[in-house]
């Protein structure tokens, strides 16, 4: 857990560089870009729960509706000591769980029914900890800084590209040389900070997942479930293809990414591969001295 955070802070420090240096190079002011990127990134975090929830199709739900989803994070939420976050259903062949809120106390922990359909009991509970774990590590939060400053980085390259002038494009000898390798420069700078921005986003995420993955399994005091589960989820994703009221806006919110296939969808992955996760959770589970063993 502290490695985690000690990364996370380190991977947004270095977008925060990134920042700052665009904006020295263009002589642009790179709190202006940082004002504008929080602003808007504010009012989507405030709301965040609305939002999430109409994207991902889910609706609120009674304990009637889901009585053992209820019943496990009741379970949950007694040993953490954090409030009973609200319930929501998404009508989805996708097997997968979210979820939402901008704090422990303004909580949304969304499945889809047919999760229900596919796990036990045990491993429900191991996924219901996964998503918990996320709502008390703060990730929203955590989510929201991170895109604030790589929003910043985008609209300052944008900026520079419409207003090159702050390079110092001039006349005289060697001018026109000059202005083609500024044009190149832009250029480079416009293509490269937002994907330098997007794969530190995408680490973060990687590594939230992680620390959720580490945090639900000692949660549950189960991780075979929770890696039984994961296991299940993915083959699902890999025989059919993610349709049918997955977003992917979402993507970095599921449980699983239904959204994957090519080389490079696997380069820019949202989550470590089912494969590591997997792997680390045995680890956890040798450490813990639970075996487990679930069927698939």
């Amino acid at each position: 857990m502290v490695w985690t955070f000690i990364k996370t802070t380190l991977l947004i420090g270095f977008l925060t560089g990134i920042l700052f240096v665009i904006a020295y190079l263009l002589g642009l002011s790179p709190l202006l870009a940082l004002g504008f990127a929080a602003f808007m990134n504010l009012i989507v975090y405030w709301f965040s729960d609305k939002f999430v929830l109409r994207m991902g199709g889910a609706h609120l739900i009674t304990e009637q509706e889901a009585p053992r989803v209820y019943s496990a994070l009741r379970k949950l939420t007694a040993e953490t000591g954090n409030p009973m976050p609200k319930v929501a259903l998404v009508n989805s062949p996708i097997p997968n769980a979210f979820a939402t809120g901008r704090s422990p106390n303004n909580a949304t922990v969304a499945v889809h029914t047919s999760l229900l359909n596919i796990v036990n009991d045990e491993e429900l509970e191991a996924v219901l900890a996964h998503e918990l774990t996320h709502v008390r590590n703060w990730d929203t939060l955590t989510t929201t800084i991170v895109a604030t400053v790589a929003g910043a980085i985008t609209y300052l390259a944008q900026w520079g590209w419409l207003f090159g002038g702050a390079f110092g494009y001039s006349g005289g000898s060697g001018g026109r040389d000059r202005q083609q390798g500024n044009i190149i420069g832009l250029l480079l700078m416009m293509i490269l900070a937002p994907l330098a921005a997007m794969l530190v986003q995408l680490a973060v995420s990687r590594t939230r997942e992680y620390s959720a993955d580490e945090g639900g399994a000692k949660l549950s005091r189960n991780p075979m479930a929770l890696a039984s589960a994961l296991e299940k989820i993915d083959a699902y994703a890999k025989q059919r293809p993610a349709r049918t009221n997955a977003n992917p806006a979402l993507s970095t919110m599921y449980i699983i990414n239904p959204f994957r296939g090519s080389f490079i969808g696997q380069l820019f992955s949202t989550h470590p591969s089912t494969e590591k996760r997997i792997a680390r959770l045995e680890h956890i589970a040798e450490t813990m001295g639970t075996g487990r063993y679930y069927p698939r």
